[in-house]
């Protein structure tokens, strides 16, 4: 079979989560109400942390960023699964596909690098109290900040760049409810061989490193912790990151779990149904953890509704 030319592609077919016509009404209720969760309990963050002089400190600036990282997750994909099933139409133009593409990568890696930068602080904080405010020095905060931007982009603009150069065949369904950059690979007709080279240098990289970097941190604070003779300190040191370990735990057990499970099941559409588990429900559980044990994003939130009062 020929290759159809690229220019000739002018779009995909999402699939989604299941055909059943029976299934629609209860699948847009669920995604509906998650998204709306999402985004309202995130943007609670960031009220409780814009709004309070007490939160502004580098482990509150960067959970603030986590929360508008994640409402632009999910914003990223549910609101269009919304829509074509609310219109019972699978159809995305190209450009719309490639677009989306972009901006899940970008904001699945943001997730992973602020994830990495919340550890290291969190290890500062532990393991090296009285240099604390030299080395989260706001400079510094706005500098991590800025290099995990730059190098999400990049990383995001190269795998979507790598994707326009390749051209697709007749089938053009995506067995999933987003345009997912390993699916679009497995459609295309020509040669894949530097796309999945980028993707796995990327993932080494940009995925590993992190993840070296989250355990390198944990393992140092758990050696801080056990070093300190009173039991009450341990405690203390122990609650200030045990909302980031449940995070952290949440988001790449669930991601591990979906890419690990689909060669197994070599089925694609309990795949796609997998990943619901780290970009929807992951997003919507992160302000519930960071907020339900914390006294003092509570407590900024009750002063912000008093004085709105």
């Amino acid at each position: 079979m020929e290759p159809e030319n690229l220019t000739r592609v002018s779009e995909f077919v999402l699939l989604g989560l299941s055909v059943e016509p029976d299934l629609q009404p209860l699948l847009f209720g669920l995604f509906l109400s998650m998204y709306l969760i999402t985004v309202f309990g995130n943007l609670l963050i960031i009220l409780a942390v814009s709004s309070d002089s007490h939160l502004h400190t580098p482990m509150y600036f960067f959970l603030s960023n986590l929360s508008f990282v994640d409402i632009c997750f999910t914003s990223t994909t549910v609101p269009n699964t919304l829509v074509n099933i609310q219109t019972q139409s699978k159809v995305i133009t190209y450009e719309g596909c490639i677009t989306q593409m972009y901006f899940f990568l970008l904001f699945v890696m943001l997730d992973n690098f602020l994830l990495t930068v919340m550890a290291y602080d969190r290890f500062v904080a532990i393991c090296h109290p009285l240099h604390y405010t030299v080395i989260m020095h706001p400079r510094i905060c706005g500098l991590l900040l800025l290099v995990s931007w730059i190098t999400c982009v990049l990383n995001s603009l190269l795998q979507s760049l790598m994707v326009l150069r390749l051209s697709f065949c007749a089938d053009l369904q995506i067995p999933h409810f987003f345009c997912e950059l390993n699916q679009m690979i497995q459609l295309a007709c020509s040669d894949t061989f530097v796309n999945n080279l980028v993707i796995y240098f990327s993932t080494v990289l940009l995925g590993g490193g992190p993840v070296a970097g989250i355990l390198y941190s944990y393992s140092k604070i758990i050696s801080c912790i056990r070093a300190m003779s009173s039991a009450q300190g341990k405690y203390k040191a122990f609650s200030t990151c045990a909302s980031h370990l449940s995070v952290v735990s949440l988001f790449y057990l669930t991601s591990l779990g979906v890419y690990l499970s689909s060669p197994a099941t070599h089925n694609a559409q309990s795949s796609a149904t997998a990943s619901v588990l780290y970009t929807v429900v992951t997003p919507m559980l992160n302000p519930f953890i960071y907020s339900l044990r914390n006294k003092d994003i509570k407590g900024a939130l009750k002063r912000s509704f008093g004085m709105t009062a």
